[in-house]
């Protein structure tokens, strides 16, 4: 799945490409991916809407229109192409954007699970799913005391409270393994536990992993790779995620793999005792 270094290269290698673009109409061919408002309104409103700006809010991309703002989550498997419009389109190009340059901005999603919101500007923010995100990684919020606050309650494992879009934005599967790991902690160890220096090393590392991916355009792993096939390369970086048997870099221990709410979880049980 798409997180947040993923998210954001697709967002700017779109921008280079469908900025100042007009919507003249759009197909589309799984009426599901639409959330909000229902299709038939979904297009009447977005047709002659031009593509002003293109935003990251954590997972979520946001096209900024005249009067809108389109909410696009990839979900598993979600990518979006600029095709010419007379090229063939495929089984699974869900929703396509027709543009006034005579090209077509397409998402495609083999899985059919990413979905679409249309909002005017105004309700944007104050309207699932933006109004439910926690701060960003980068947010001058995100600190200490924040993070006590938010972890005081959770009893759950770490790993999973990172992944908490309510908390922090933006982190997923593969970088919450990473972030752990530098970080120092056992991703079993319950979140209303942990100590104000491994609260401080999660805020450094979530920003330093992320932003580090971010220049490296992500990472392509198993079958996600971002728009107009742009490859990060990131995951040639990674320490311990898709690790386990391998020698950690660190105490020289094995890294392990175990399975924490349902996610394939990576670690090294002498680092992260």
């Amino acid at each position: 799945m798409p997180e947040l270094p993923e998210v954001e290269t697709i967002k700017e290698t779109l921008k280079k490409q469908v900025l100042n673009k007009v919507i003249e109409d759009v197909i589309i061919n799984y009426p599901k991916i639409i959330e909000y408002p229902n299709s038939l309104e979904f297009k009447n409103k977005i047709i002659n809407q031009k593509i002003n700006d293109i935003k990251r809010r954590g997972k979520w991309l946001m096209f900024e229109l005249d009067n809108y703002y389109l909410l696009s989550h990839l979900r598993m498997e979600g990518k979006y192409f600029i095709k010419n419009n007379s090229d063939e389109h495929s089984k699974h190009e869900h929703v396509i954007f027709k543009l006034d340059d005579k090209k077509e901005l397409r998402y495609l999603d083999t899985r059919k699970f990413g979905r679409m919101y249309l909002y005017t500007k105004e309700e944007a923010y104050q309207r699932k799913p933006l109004n439910e995100l926690g701060l960003e990684p980068w947010n001058n919020d995100l600190n200490n005391n924040y993070l006590k606050n938010k972890y005081k309650n959770k009893k759950l494992p770490i790993k999973t409270v990172l992944l908490d879009q309510t908390i922090i934005v933006g982190i997923g599967n593969i970088y919450a393994d990473e972030i752990l790991y530098l970080s120092k902690i056992n991703p079993l160890k319950k979140a209303n536990r942990l100590t104000k220096k491994e609260l401080d090393n999660i805020i450094k590392y979530t920003k330093e992993v992320l932003e580090h991916a971010i220049k490296m355009g992500g990472t392509t792993i198993r079958s996600y790779q971002s728009s107009e096939g742009v490859h990060g390369t990131f995951q040639e970086e990674l320490l311990v995620h898709n690790h386990a048997g391998d020698i950690c870099n660190i105490c020289k221990s094995t890294i392990k793999k175990i399975q924490i709410g349902g996610r394939s979880t990576y670690y090294c049980p002498k680092c992260q005792k």
